[in-house]
């Protein structure tokens, strides 16, 4: 995501030290969301993409991500849902098998991170949360074409077959493969 130049400043935290020189930010800081390297209220808005299903602590990390927000802030997550077939099957499969699927999809192994599943629900959300002091505001739940398929003609199909059916009635909504959640810090911006 590239919000540079949308914002004042767009800074971003990586365990990884690239993160130092991504053009999509106007600064960037090699570190971990159980210590994001930035002073007690320096951001309205804090984002995270893909990032909440490799948490191990995602209390300690909500709770950084409080710290570092002005009141009033709002966090957004967008993470895959604890619900949908691929992240139970992540569950279920060792990390050795997600390494040799993502290579298999064009993607380096040394980017394929181990997964938890920790954050990535409604409830879990919710008391993650409540034990951070932030408040949940929504979750939204979207399927798109299964792209992580595509090089498997079969797979693909039903997996189109499985995103016309939880698209076609809000019920099956918290099946869908994409959680947004909206999170935000009590309190209101100073004057």
């Amino acid at each position: 995501m590239n919000f540079k130049g949308m914002a004042r400043r767009v800074c971003g935290v990586d365990p990884d030290p690239r993160v130092a020189v991504n053009p999509n930010l106007d600064e960037g800081r090699e570190g971990i969301g159980e210590s994001i390297p930035w002073a007690d209220e320096s951001f309205d808005v804090v984002v995270s993409d893909n990032v909440l299903e490799h948490l191990d602590d995602p209390v300690a990390v909500f709770r950084e991500i409080a710290r570092v927000m002005r009141p009033g802030g709002v966090f957004l997550a967008k993470t895959p849902n604890r619900w949908h077939y691929v992240a139970i099957g992540a569950s279920i499969t060792p990390h050795e098998f997600h390494r040799r699927f993502n290579e298999a999809r064009g993607r380096a192994a040394v980017d394929t991170f181990p997964t938890r599943y920790r954050a990535n629900s409604r409830g879990q959300l919710e008391a993650i949360a409540r034990a951070a002091g932030l408040e949940l505001v929504s979750v939204d739940f979207f399927e798109g074409r299964p792209e992580y398929l595509r090089r498997w003609g079969a797979l693909y199909l039903m997996g189109a077959a499985y995103e016309a059916l939880v698209n076609a009635t809000r019920l099956l909504a918290p099946f869908r493969v994409v959680l947004i959640a909206k999170l935000r810090k009590p309190g209101s911006h100073p004057p």
